[in-house]
Parts: structure tokens; sequence; C-alpha cells
């Protein structure tokens, strides 16, 4: 082997520098123990612990059967699918739109992915508020942009002013990243802020990427209206991401979508033809009954989460030198452990809150997602999409330990 061929890495520095995306892996790990044998409560990961609602699952056997769901079928979705989409976001967010404006996507992850590779080139940047969802900043970095972190703390209850981003606004600003209700923090933005954020981006001809997967997860009164309902001079730089996995418990069933202008929506699905063509039809199909069907299994998997979430933040902020503001969206918290770094804690004095989730993953067996997997450290999230019984158990080991701290 000659040296010029062994100085070449063996895997390309574009996907080498990709991370792994941290609460996969906080959730592998979590499963890995618990199949050992060891009482892990896993809070890591995002998805409902309820099942997929049964019309839906039964849409799916159905379609199983059907040999024209056994075959190749168009890149971009199957028509009664865009049409379902078109349907649905007309619905809930009164917001026209038509099939040709719809890309449908092997999940949430795929529409990210390809709505950057679609709009942004070498060295342009990206404005991304954080706390950010762990996968964004990565799929700004494969479609060759560079991530501008925001930072919001807890003291704005997580959501960035126009003021913030226009300061990290330059010249090679091309796109906002907007995600609300949000993941990491469960905060969402109110009226007043969508519509100034909208304001800001059209002034400045910058693209806007919103988010909306968990649109329909809100408490205590809050809203989650579309930005282009609310700004329409956005809608030609305006992509919407949505999917059914949060929504109707769907995670496994990867079916996402985009929305967008019909050129980068055209582009988008030239991309999709050779990185993965269609999505499984049979989960297409089921999508279908899912969005054809009423919202009344979703708002029963709402009231759960909504006596969850008063649950969690409730004992969380019993325990001295944790912060934990109320969410009023999606189904995370995101409490500041700021109060309990530097202190004692069986011996060891966790300076990060990295260093503290491994703390209470060895000692307690109680598994979250640290601060640094989106964005500063010194914040832990705990999704409360699991059983009123493991949150109590779960959060009351992590009591007792943190109630150590000296």
């Amino acid at each position: 082997m000659s040296n010029e061929s062994r100085e070449k890495p063996r895997v390309s520095r574009r996907i080498g520098a990709i991370a792994e995306s941290a609460t996969l892996a906080v959730d592998s790990k979590a499963k890995a123990l618990k199949a050992a044998g060891r009482p892990v409560i896993g809070f890591g990961a995002g998805e409902p612990d309820f099942p997929t609602p049964a019309y839906i699952v039964q849409a799916a056997i159905d379609a199983a059967s059907q040999p024209a769901n056994h075959r190749y079928t168009p890149a971009g979705g199957l028509p009664e699918l865009k049409e379902a989409i078109v349907a649905k976001t007309l619905r809930d967010s009164k917001y026209l739109v038509t099939a040709d404006q719809v890309l449908v996507t092997n999940g949430g992850k795929q529409a990210v992915y390809q709505s950057f590779a679609a709009i942004i080139d070498p060295d342009d940047e990206v404005i991304l508020p954080s706390p950010y969802w762990t996968t964004y900043p990565e799929c700004i970095k494969l479609a060759g942009g560079k991530a501008i972190e925001v930072f919001a703390d807890e003291s704005q209850n997580y959501l960035v002013s126009v003021e913030q981003l226009e300061a990290a606004r330059t010249p090679k600003t091309k796109a906002l990243l907007f995600c609300s209700p949000s993941n990491p923090t469960g905060s969402v933005y109110s009226v007043d802020q969508v519509k100034a954020i909208g304001e800001w981006a059209v002034k400045h001809g910058i693209w806007v990427i919103t988010d909306e997967i968990y649109e329909h997860l809100l408490y205590d009164g809050a809203t989650a209206p579309s930005m282009p309902v609310l700004v329409p001079e956005i809608a030609d730089r305006c992509i919407i991401l949505n999917g059914v996995a949060k929504t109707y418990a769907m995670t496994g069933w990867r079916v996402g979508w985009m929305i967008g202008p019909k050129d980068v929506i055209k582009a988008a699905t030239n991309l999709q033809s050779h990185l993965s063509s269609n999505v499984s039809n049979v989960s297409q199909r089921a999508a279908i009954a899912a969005l054809a069907g009423d919202l009344s299994a979703v708002h029963e998997m709402g009231v759960a989460f909504d006596r969850r979430r008063k649950l969690i933040v409730q004992m969380l902020n019993e325990i001295p030198g944790v912060v934990c503001p109320t969410p009023t969206g999606a189904f995370y918290v995101y409490p500041s452990v700021k109060g309990l770094l530097g202190k004692e804690i069986r011996g060891k004095r966790p300076s990060t809150s990295a260093e503290l989730a491994t703390l209470i993953l060895e000692e307690v067996e109680v598994a979250a997602v640290p601060g640094e997997a989106f964005g500063p450290s010194g914040y832990l999230r705990f999704s409360y999409a699991l059983g009123d019984e493991d949150i109590v158990e779960g959060i009351t080991r992590v009591q007792k330990l943190l109630g150590e701290a000296k």
C-alpha cells in the first residue's frame, strides 16, 4: 500500500464529522441495560408510549394484502396521501396548499435533511435557536451550511427574541430553523412572537424552516399557529415540516412530509428519488387513515400527557438546585440543573450536565439526556411520554440521589 493511499481517511470527512444522535444513544443504552436485567427507567426517547390507534393499524393490515402496495409508487408520495396532507393542513392550520407543494418522506428526519439540502449552499448560515433538537445542526452541516446558535435560557422560557435573531444575522444568513412547540424544551411561542419572527424573516429575505410535528400537543390554552398563516408573505420562503409520529403514536411507521414552494419541493423530490425512492406504501396507507380520521385518540393521549406534565414538573421542582419551567407543549421538560453542578454527590462532583446524567444513570438507573445534546451544558431533558408509575418511580430515585448534594 502506498503512503498516498494510507493517508486517506477510511470514513469521509463529511460523514465522520457527524455526531451520533444523543437522544437515540441514551435510549439505546437504557434499553440495553434493561435487557440485561437492570431496572432502568428511560426518560430519553421522544416517542409516545401508547400503541398506534387500532383503526390505523387495521388500514395497514388491509393495505399489506393489496398487490399494488407491493410495488414502487411515486417517489414523492402516494397521490391519495398528498391530498390527505393538503386536507389536514387546511383543517388544522387553516393553510391552503396544493399537492405539488407536498413531499412525503421517511419520517420527519428525512424531511429535515432534505429541506436543508434543497436550499443551503456551502458557507450559507442557518440561525438555530438553542436549545435545539439534536438532529438540526447535523443536517445543516451535511448540507454544507453553518449553524449559528442563538441561546435562550430558562429566564426566557427558552424562547428567542427577534432582537437576538437580528444580532445573529449576517450577510451570509440564508435561513432560520423554527420549532414550536419545541423539542427539547416543550416551550411554545405566542401568536405575537411567531408573527414578529415571521415579519423579521420577510424583511431580510430569510428562509424559515418551521417544524410543526408537535402541533397537537398543547396545554394550558396554548396555540401553535402556522407561520405562513400569520405572515402570508413568508410562504414563498417557508418550508413546513410535519409527520404522523408524535400526534398518532406512529414513530416506527416512518412517515413525515415537507410543504413548501413548488420549485423547492420538486428539487427535494428529485433528491429523494435517488436517496430512498418512495416511503413504504403500507405506512403511507396507514398515514392516510390517520389523517382522514378524527382527533379523538389524539385528545385522549393529550389528557394523559397533561397529567404527566404537571406531575413531573412538580416532582422536579421539589429538588433543591433544580429549576423546571412548566412547558405548554410537546412531551418534554427541560430543567436547569446548574444549581447542582460542582456539588458532591456520592463522592463525585459533576461539573457538567453530561457528567450529572451519567451519575444519575449509574447510581439510580434513570436515563435522561444531558443539555450538551441540545446546546449549552447545565440542563437535562426528561420525556414524560411514559407511564405515570414509571415517572413517579424514576423521579423519586432522582430526588433521593440529588437530595444528597452538598
